[in-house]
């Protein structure tokens, strides 16, 4: 955790921000165009992106789960806690620089947020490169601990897929972690065309290699490190161009701890919420492994469960990433007026998306009600008897508070969005690691596999209630700010 002080925010001077001040440009306008508005513009590219980011895992999983087989899908479960891993990192720098670039735009600090743009450009490569190495290196232990059962068949497609997937992260870490930073200086389309380029061309090499050539789930992997690798391009492309706000100058790097500093604190967050993630989610393929095969009482209980988790994961996974697209969509809006002081917009922000969060959620769980067949033959259209019965009854029960779900998340990144990452922070780690990992333990030793799948809408529930709490108190504080800041 980072402690640092930060320091007295000044409205911008529109002056400072470009010679032509009578024209506003798009950081500008975060601060004078109307809030709904502005959400749209944002948050519709950052949705599509945010789906189409997504589409690079669940694609896989349904083209692996069509085109080889219902344990194959449980080996790629059983990487998870490392590809999430991998994500945590890019949101650390990703949107910590992100965060940055958008209040000390608001402040007229343009020289700032570019440095800032600079660090996290370095600091994805350096990162990616290392754990790149590492994993590759560590790769047999890391699967062994990855809560696969003795005799596990699931663990051998693990193996072959991850492999393949590693020698893509540092493209990956690129393209998600810039594509950010392009949306903080008010060019969010050229974030979802990354998404495009890349998730499309994914979602069509994948049959052509599964199906086509017939290389199971290496042609999976193939698939999505190819797509990445052009999705770091477009962004790269993008972010050294004159067309950038804020260009990427890496000659112009002017290190600085307290930058790495403010970065990582700024995606504290959102990254340590992907942490938790990666922890739970390695709980979680431990507990299903040991508890289905007793549950379950057929051969390979375990990775069946396993399998049944990765579909349930891979619709959340769906469901929520658009909910994050209005996060990052909201997140410029919040941070520039934030910076400025316009307090009076930074709640109308917030109520705005957290009412759009909400309705995806809701409509999310109103899928789960009525079709869960359907989403389970989308992945497995022969999926067994046993394979189908699990996963029905999961995605009813685990899914039971997803309308909550929208709420939780905005309002967790609005702390850190606002200069507060301690308690964004505690936030993002009240559900996955402070409820979430108790509940499954305790639930599990209860009531074997069914209390694992009760766990989580137990531990959705209780975090909400406390947030609720917590954003309370954070509006009585923001009233009195509005009182020493009036309306402008």
């Amino acid at each position: 955790m980072v402690n640092e002080t930060p320091e007295p925010l000044r409205a911008p001077q529109t002056s400072q921000l470009r010679p032509d001040a009578a024209k506003p440009d798009a950081a500008d306008r975060l601060g004078t165009e109307p809030v709904g508005r502005l959400l749209l513009r944002f948050s519709i590219p950052s949705i599509g992106g945010m789906v189409l980011n997504a589409l690079y895992n669940v694609v896989d999983r349904i083209f692996v789960g069509r085109g080889v087989d219902e344990i194959a899908l449980g080996g790629i479960s059983l990487v998870m806690p490392l590809m999430t891993l991998s994500m945590a990192f890019a949101m650390l720098f990703g949107i910590g620089a992100a965060n940055m670039i958008s209040m000390r735009m608001g402040q007229g600090k343009r020289g700032d947020a570019e440095n800032a743009l600079n660090h996290c450009f370095f600091l994805l490569i350096t990162v990616g490169l290392l754990t790149t190495a590492l994993e590759l290196t560590l790769l047999d232990p890391l699967l062994a601990l990855l809560g696969a059962q003795d005799g596990s068949a699931a663990i051998a497609y693990a193996r072959r897929y991850y492999r393949i997937i590693l020698i893509g992260q540092v493209f990956f870490q690129l393209s998600f972690g810039l594509s950010h930073c392009s949306r903080a200086q008010g060019f969010p389309i050229m974030s979802l065309l990354s998404m495009v380029f890349g998730a499309g061309l994914n979602s069509i090499l994948d049959p052509i290699f599964i199906f086509g050539f017939g290389w199971g789930v290496e042609g999976a992997a193939i698939a999505t490190i190819i797509s990445q690798f052009c999705a770091a391009i477009w962004i790269l492309s993008f972010s050294f161009s004159g067309k950038a706000l804020i260009r990427l100058r890496p000659k112009t790097l002017t290190p600085s701890f307290g930058i790495v500093k403010t970065i990582a604190a700024f995606g504290s967050a959102s990254a340590l919420l992907q942490f938790a993630m990666s922890a739970v989610q390695l709980l979680l393929n431990s507990s299903m492994g040991w508890y289905g095969e007793a549950a379950l009482n057929v051969a390979n209980g375990g990775d069946i469960a396993l399998s049944g988790m990765t579909i349930i994961n891979s619709f959340t996974m769906f469901i929520l990433m658009p909910v994050f697209g209005i996060n990052q969509g909201a997140q410029p809006v919040l941070g520039y007026n934030y910076g400025a002081k316009k307090f009076d917009r930074v709640r109308r922000a917030y109520f705005l998306a957290v009412l759009a969060a909400t309705c995806i959620c809701t409509a999310g769980f109103i899928v789960t009600r009525f079709f869960p067949v359907f989403i389970i033959r989308l992945f497995v259209p022969d999926g067994s008897p046993a394979l189908m019965s699990i996963t029905s009854f999961a995605l009813r029960t685990a899914l039971l508070a997803l309308p909550l779900n929208g709420f939780q998340i905005v309002s967790s990144n609005m702390f850190a969005v606002t200069g507060r990452p301690k308690v964004s922070i505690l936030l993002a780690m009240l559900r996955q690691i402070i409820l979430l990992a108790p509940c499954i333990l305790i639930f599990g030793k209860l009531w074997g596999l069914r209390g694992v799948i009760i766990a989580m809408p137990t531990a959705d529930t209780i975090s909400v209630s406390i947030t609720a709490i917590m954003i309370f108190l954070e509006f009585r504080a923001s009233d009195a700010r509005q009182q020493a800041h009036p309306k402008r």
